[in-house]
């Protein structure tokens, strides 16, 4: 893996997560988003082991949580575009949901 793609991903992470976190009534299922710099097939492997440390923790895809997925397929300047796609979801899901 890069580190620009483990970058992307880690900071990905660390900002979908709070908002999914907060947006969510207990009992509910989680929104997370997942953003990638590369195609769904070349970070496979980053997306199943987020997957299954979700599950080592208890969490069950589909049942607990559902990931969004994005990418930007090396069009880093869609990341913003992408980022205000996600926060507008959180939104209609805080206050819609």
């Amino acid at each position: 893996m890069r580190r620009r793609e483990f970058i992307t991903l880690v900071g990905s992470a660390a900002v979908g997560w709070p908002f999914a976190a907060r947006a969510q009534q207990p009992g509910k299922m989680w929104h997370i988003g997942y953003l990638s710099g590369v195609s769904r097939s070349a970070a496979s492997d980053t997306y199943a082991a987020f997957v299954q440390g979700m599950g080592d923790l208890g969490y069950v895809e589909g049942k607990d949580f559902v990931i969004e997925w994005r990418s930007v397929e090396g069009k880093y300047e869609r990341i913003p575009e992408i980022a205000t796609e996600f926060v507008e979801m959180v939104l209609n899901v805080r206050f819609w949901g």
